[in-house]
């Protein structure tokens, strides 16, 4: 079943006020959507003691292990100011440590305590969960995961067109 677009959602017919309509915005909807994640995860990671910035820093050491913190703050699309505060509270949690790298005196790392990594255990019912919350197929949330991700990667294609020249 194909659903036809009305007319006044086409970019080059729609009437010019439609443009500024609130629901006319995909920066909105995907707030939103965001906002509603956020909510199901608060819930879900309560139990296991996370907010969800910190679920994504465990969920990168998990799939990484030791990491340079420049290298998370990468993985995570973080700041090194918005990391700091996170990693600071996983590990008065127990959950990671921070270590001078031995290779790099300026580098730190992080690396999972044993409570960190026996918490990926308990953390395994999430992603089920959260699929289960969507009422999404796998292969429809596989499918929205790749048209973010070419999204993501568009807008920060035209962020680096438009940034002035740093030459």
């Amino acid at each position: 079943m194909t659903t036809e677009v009305p007319p006044s959602a086409q970019p080059d017919t729609a009437p010019e006020e439609d443009w500024l309509r609130l629901d006319s915005q995909i920066c909105f909807s995907l707030h939103a959507a965001s906002r509603a994640f956020t909510g199901v995860y608060r819930v879900l990671l309560k139990e296991l003691g996370l907010t969800y910035p910190q679920y994504l820093v465990m969920l990168v050491l998990w799939e990484h292990g030791r990491t340079p913190v420049k290298r998370l703050g990468e993985h995570l699309r973080l700041d090194s100011g918005t990391l700091s505060p996170l990693l600071k509270r996983l590990e008065a949690a127990g959950l990671v440590t921070r270590e001078r790298s031995a290779r790099d005196e300026r580098s730190v790392e992080v690396l999972l305590t044993g409570q960190g990594t026996a918490l990926r255990e308990r953390a395994t019912l999430v992603p089920r969960r959260i699929m289960a919350a969507t009422g999404f197929t796998l292969d429809e949330i596989v499918d929205l995961r790749t048209r973010l991700d070419r999204l993501t990667g568009a807008l920060d294609a035209a962020a680096l067109e438009e940034a002035p020249d740093c030459r």
